[in-house]
């Protein structure tokens, strides 16, 4: 079987990075040790390895569609929804009292990033269940609770959000499917929902869909909507009927083509009904929840998607010979036997980037795992701030692992030459599937103005400060090794570079510049992105350094001197690239505003 990811860069990152099992010492997570951790994350690998990689690419052939009113997916579908259930996959971080295991949402962000790279199809089925079922658990009532969270958990009834309403796109307070209340405390639901994942399926006898709408009366915009449960059937006189909601179809795309992406329309026949959860008019408060762990998810999925193409794209480069090494006297030896195309410095470079972006961003994801580790079930003094750290990083966390997953494996691509572009080989369809990351849960645009908008500002700018803090302890262990002191040192000032910059912004915002402040949110997120990954590497770096001095790792030699190596490479080529980011945010011109750009687009 071809290689996807690696279990030796995850552990280092869990185990010796992270420390995870410190995470044992806390309450919540006392039935774990390292073992146990071990044992759960080889049990998903092996069951990914056997059961959903071998069928990758037979799900984008076999796409999903829409026949005779009905959604049609590929039969591995049922296969994993009842896997995961039995082996309580869906509520492994849910608590026990709600047929969980309470297993750390870094260790299930674990099994999540290994079942995307082997198969990134097949987890939304799954992890639209989980998520809804979380929101129950957290803000329904226990009659809501008690009747749907243990069908979902067993991987017998899915569940979805549904935010999208085809007039509305990414802007929630126009939405206007609609909920009038009925006397027994139901209400009759009405409306449309548009790219919903996983809305509807063979595999599973109910979909449980997490639904935004407006109370009759309520006030406009965000804060005149609730969240409601609407059920794909709903129970009378203890049998499963129709809740009239009409799958109207599925939407055909570039990639994820296994993965359903339904319309559904609720209460055509006047006869939808739904279920308050928590209270009116808080529902975008509450699905926020959800939203952002999609968010951290949907990271997961770049990241992973863009691991499985590196794999292929260095499997590809070991064995495919073509060329002779130039060497000293710049003369090819045309008598010597090709050389595999690992060995031309071109290639090595577009394979360390893919290797830099995607271990970096992995990183990164299990260190935000961490920071909701700690803040939902931490030390009381800790909980706050490890909060304020995963709110400033979620917006990072799910688009530079889109954004930069999808350059990743164009590198790999053009590593493959004409056959990266043929469907002999997975680097085309790897390549579709990303590009979806940084559409998913709010576009790259959205997270931008998340990030400076609300996220580097919330609080006075208290989450931005403990970053730096976070940031100047890896400076500080970094100079404790005399060859990776030049690399703390511009990590340093690639720190101070995005400082500047942002009180450069924030300037206009203060003077009520607001559209201008965050006019170019992108460029910052680009800048920003590239400084935490920096941080990362430099923190990996760190760790295989002080391995390689004591003799204390869990890994090869070659394996840490790869991790410093990879560390400089993206601090040569990558970290760079904010200088550029940094001239164009500090630019005063004003060319994307539209009373200062007067252009006929034509």
């Amino acid at each position: 079987m071809a290689k996807y990811m690696s279990m030796d860069h995850l552990k280092f990152v869990i185990h010796e990075l992270l420390q995870v099992e410190d995470l044992c010492s806390l309450e919540r997570f006392q039935d774990f040790d390292k073992d146990s951790f071990n044992m759960l994350v080889d049990s998903f690998k092996s069951y990914a390895d056997n059961n959903m990689h071998p069928t990758v690419k037979e799900m984008d052939h076999q796409a999903a569609r829409y026949e005779d009113g009905k959604i049609i997916v590929h039969p591995v579908v049922g296969e994993y929804m009842k896997a995961c259930g039995e082996n309580g996959w869906i509520g492994m971080s849910f608590d026990h009292e709600h047929g969980g295991m309470q297993v750390p949402a870094t260790i299930k962000a674990c099994t999540s990033f290994i079942g995307q790279a082997a198969n990134n199809h097949l987890p939304p089925y799954a992890g639209l269940t989980e998520g809804s079922a979380h929101l129950i658990t957290t803000f329904g009532s226990e009659e809501l609770i008690e009747y749907y969270v243990p069908n979902m958990l067993a991987g017998k009834w899915g569940g979805t959000m549904c935010l999208t309403e085809p007039q509305a796109g990414s802007s929630l307070s126009d939405i206007t499917t609609s909920a009038i209340p009925n006397e027994d405390g139901s209400f009759k639901i009405s409306g449309q929902k548009i790219f919903i994942t996983a809305g509807d399926h063979e595999y599973v006898e109910n979909v449980v869909h997490l639904v935004l709408a407006r109370i009759e009366g309520a006030p406009a915009g965000t804060k005149g909507i609730s969240l409601f449960v609407v059920p794909k059937k709903r129970l009378e006189n203890g049998t499963l009927v129709s809740n009239d909601v009409i799958t109207a179809g599925d939407f055909q795309k570039m990639g994820q083509r296994g993965s359903c992406t339904t319309h559904l329309s609720f209460g055509e026949k006047e006869n939808c009904l739904g279920w308050l959860v928590g209270t009116p008019h808080k529902g975008l408060k509450y699905m926020f929840q959800m939203m952002n762990g999609a968010r951290i998810d949907v990271g997961i999925t770049g990241a992973s998607i863009a691991t499985a193409a590196y794999y292929a794209s260095l499997q590809y480069a070991t064995e495919r010979p073509q060329g002779r090494r130039i060497l000293s006297g710049g003369q090819k030896n045309v008598e010597q036997e090709q050389t595999t195309i690992i060995n031309h410095p071109d290639v090595r470079r577009m394979l360390l980037l893919q290797k830099a972006i995607t271990e970096g961003a992995m990183a990164l994801i299990f260190q935000a795992a961490m920071y909701y580790d700690l803040s939902a079930a931490g030390n009381e003094e800790d909980k706050e701030k490890n909060h304020n750290l995963l709110e400033l990083l979620t917006p990072i966390v799910k688009t530079y692992p889109a954004e930069m997953g999808r350059v990743s494996i164009s590198n790999g691509l053009q590593i493959l030459g004409g056959y990266g572009f043929c469907t002999e080989f997975p680097l085309e369809q790897y390549y579709r599937d990303v590009r979806i990351a940084a559409i998913y849960e709010g576009t790259t645009g959205i997270q931008s103005l998340d990030l400076l908008g609300r996220k580097v500002v919330m609080k006075n700018g208290e989450a931005m400060k403990q970053l730096t803090k976070e940031i100047i302890t890896t400076i500080k262990d970094a100079e404790n090794y005399d060859d990776l002191k030049p690399y703390a040192e511009k990590l340093k000032s690639a720190s101070k570079e995005l400082q500047a910059t942002l009180m450069h912004l924030l300037g206009f915002a203060m003077k009520g510049e607001h559209e201008r402040y965050i006019a170019d949110a992108n460029l910052f997120m680009e800048m920003m992105s590239t400084v935490v990954i920096a941080w990362q590497w430099l923190r990996m770096a760190t760790v295989a350094k002080t391995a390689l001095i004591t003799n204390s790792g869990n890994f090869s030699t070659d394996f840490y001197e790869s991790k410093v190596h990879t560390m400089k490479f993206y601090f040569k080529y990558e970290l760079p690239k904010i200088s550029g980011l940094k001239e164009s945010l500090m630019n005063n011109e004003t060319l994307t505003i539209l009373e200062a750009s007067p252009v006929e687009f034509a």
